[in-house]
């Protein structure tokens, strides 16, 4: 049997419409992998920080990848003020969150399905500490900031310093200027 030729028959049988869903079928896939909702979450606290944070007063930098003693670790986004250094963990989840400061993972739960990640608090320490390192700033300086974005609700309460945006001027504008002791 020839695959060529069995392929061209199905080629020729589909209808010219469909061929507007072999797309969709190709990106469908990748838009689930958790790297994409990764960046879309990115994308997300970006636009949002590029809207609603003052461009005179807040600078942006995304995406940087920082050298450590076991490799390297990656900070979605550093906010430059002159209230300090607000280093920035975004989360792109959905269903219900679950954890506190202290606890080495938080769950995420939709209905019955539960999955446990990484605190987040956590994994920023390392990104403000070795921003710190290479900067030379002080504790009072970098300030840790994990926002959440997408349909989930916090089950327990939250520190201060983790907040859930849902597109509001919320994405640390807020946070950067009362937890540096100041007031805008």
């Amino acid at each position: 049997m020839d695959f060529g030729q069995l392929f061209n028959t199905l080629l020729n049988s589909l209808p010219n419409q469909l061929w507007y869903f072999v797309p969709l079928f190709i990106l469908l896939p990748i838009l689930r992998t958790p790297w994409f909702k990764g960046k879309a979450g990115e994308a997300m606290v970006n636009i949002a920080a590029k809207l609603f944070l003052d461009k005179t007063r807040y600078h942006l930098i995304k995406n940087v990848t920082l050298p450590t003693e076991d490799g390297t670790t990656q900070i979605d986004h550093i906010i430059v003020s002159r209230y300090g250094v607000f280093v920035v963990e975004t989360k792109n989840m959905k269903g219900w969150i679950f954890g506190n400061a202290k606890q080495r993972y938080w769950t995420q739960k939709i209905f019955k399905y539960s999955q446990k990640f990484q605190n987040p608090l956590h994994k920023n320490y390392k990104h403000v500490k070795t921003l710190q390192s290479m900067l030379g700033l002080e504790d009072q300086q970098v300030h840790s900031l994990v926002v959440f974005v997408g349909n989930l609700t916090f089950k327990t309460e939250m520190p201060g310093n983790v907040t859930q945006s849902r597109g509001e001027s919320n994405v640390g504008c807020k946070f950067c200027t009362t937890r540096a002791g100041y007031s805008s």
